[in-house]
Formats: structure tokens, sequence, C-alpha cells
């Protein structure tokens, strides 16, 4: 007999919030968020989706504690989200990343290092690894206020790591950067949850959610109207796609008939392509093997932080 994987624990719980928002006289003036429920899985990347004033970002406020529920319950990592204790568990990189212009890199991540009571020997061990993981080892002197918007980004990105979190909140993670740097982030977003963290991604992006995103959630006015794996939501089930290597005019006018005969009506024909993402990152991956790397901006290689550690993985479940 086949014995059942036990249920994993989820590390957010939401049931059936509602977020409020009143006036001075306290009458109802807004229903942000309206009978709100959903679970999110250790190692799980969570997408978030939803136009401007869909309830995500009063959901991610209220996950960080910054917000209390007028109804619903709602816990992060087992605790109610203003424990303490669950805060130093949390990274959050903000939609804007509000970082002092004045402190270089270094001192920033020294800084946020510090906020998390980290002891100066392991703070500098982990700023020089998350900079040589953003790529910007060579730009880890330079104040923040020189840096490009894409840059800086990538410092707020490192910031939310510094505490070595369970659960990562990310808004807008590659707002600003350029391909390269958004491919890096995904890849790097990839890489954290199969070290078994949990990530809960919030875009405008919709191809950096598909890429990356097991579970999504898509909110319209407070309430959830689409849930589902990636796959689940997507996939056409009333097709199918057959790809095969290329046939000389007369194979294929072969092919196509019997095809012809046995479905009664005329199948589509198309050739195989890459996305727009994919060959930009071809066209320069060559350009990099013949040409001198000279960087004043990001490094285009990066590695997962090594202090980031992998935690023990309870096993997922498809919603």
């Amino acid at each position: 007999m086949k014995s059942l994987q036990p249920t994993p624990t989820p590390i957010v719980q939401i049931n059936t919030l509602t977020k409020i928002f009143r006036d001075f006289w306290h009458r109802p003036k807004a229903r942000a968020v309206n009978n709100l429920s959903l679970n999110i899985y250790p190692g799980e990347i969570f997408g978030l989706l939803g136009p401007n004033g869909s309830g995500k970002s009063t959901t991610i406020k209220i996950l960080l504690g910054l917000l209390h529920p007028s109804s619903g319950t709602v816990t992060v990592l087992g605790s109610k989200p203003q424990n303490v204790i669950t805060k130093n568990e949390i990274g959050y990189l903000p939609e804007e990343s509000h970082l002092y212009k004045h402190l270089t890199a270094r001192e920033s991540l020294d800084f946020y290092g510090k906020l998390f009571d980290i002891n100066k020997e392991e703070r500098r061990k982990r700023t020089d690894e998350l900079l040589d993981m953003v790529g910007l080892t060579h730009a880890a002197d330079r104040m923040i206020g020189e840096f490009s918007k894409g840059m800086a980004r990538r410092i707020g990105l490192a910031q939310a790591l510094i505490n070595d979190p369970k659960l990562i909140i990310l808004d807008e993670p590659t707002s600003g950067l350029d391909p390269i740097g958004c491919r890096q982030v995904k890849d790097l977003i990839i890489a954290l949850a199969k070290r078994g963290k949990t990530i809960l991604l919030s875009s405008h992006l919709l191809a950096d959610v598909e890429d990356v995103c097991d579970q999504v959630t898509i909110l319209f006015n407070g309430s959830i109207r689409a849930s589902g794996s990636v796959t689940q939501l997507l996939e056409k089930r009333d097709s199918i796609r057959l790809t095969i290597p290329t046939l000389s005019p007369e194979k294929l006018k072969e092919v196509l008939n019997v095809i012809r005969k046995k479905i009664g009506s005329e199948p589509e024909i198309d050739h195989p392509s890459l996305n727009l993402e994919q060959f930009f990152l071809q066209v320069v991956a060559k350009a990099n093997e013949t040409e001198a790397e000279n960087m004043s901006g990001a490094a285009s290689d990066t590695k997962v932080a090594a202090f980031l550690k992998t935690e023990n993985q309870q096993p997922k479940i498809n919603n």
C-alpha cells in the first residue's frame, strides 16, 4: 500500500480576510480586501497578481504586520504577523527601494544587518556574499545615490536577504532592471526556492510571474478571480501542438494529408520560436565570449550567497 505524504503546514495562512478602510468618522470608505483565503506552502513561489487597486499591496502590508485585518485571520510562520520573532524571519523588497543615498552599497547592507542584530563578522561575510550575488562587488564602495535604478534595485534585493529569511516578499523585484538583470533575478528566485525559501511575488510583469511561479492568484476588487498552478491556468486543453523536425515539401504534404483525414479539418502550421528575452540573452552571451568585460554597471554572472542556508523543505502540494 502506498504511504501518503503528510500535508505540509503552510508558511502563510489567510482565512476569509477582509480589510475595510474607514474615514475620520469611522464610516466605511473602501473595501480593499474582500473575504480572501489562500495558503502559501514551504518552498513555493507564489504569484499575487491584479491591476492597481486590486488589494495586493494591502494584503502584503497585512502579512508584514503594518496593517490589521478588519475581519478574518492571518498567520505567518505559525504566528501573528505583528510578532517580532516572525518579522525576523521575513525579507521584504518594497515596490520602491527607499535606500539611504549617502551610504555606499557596503554600508547600506551593513546598516540593515545591524537592524537584525547580526554580529560584525557575520555582517561583513554576508555583505560580501550578497554583493557578489547581485553583481555589485566592484561598486561596493560607491554611494547608492550614484547608482542607476537597476543597480539600486539589486541592492534592495540584497537587503531583503541579509537576515537569511524563511519567507521572502518581493514587490515588483525586476522593476528598473535590464533583460539580463531580469533573468538573473528570476534565476535567483528559483534557486532560493530550491533551497527551501518561500517566496511571495507581486508583479505587473506577467512574463516574470509565468517564468518562476508555482501557484498564481489573480485579484480584482479585493477578491480572488482565478487561482491555480500556472500550467492549469494557461494550458489549452482543447488543442495539441506537435513539434517535428523540418521535412521536405513532399513529406510535409503527406503528413498533412494524413492528419487532415484523421481530424477532418486543416491543421495549423508554424515554426517554434524563442521569445525576445531568450533571443536577447543569446546575443549578449555571444558578445561576452568575444569581448573583454569592462563593467561600470552590474556584473552579468551571479550566484546564490552561501549563507542563505538550505531549509528542511517540506513537500509542496498543488491546490
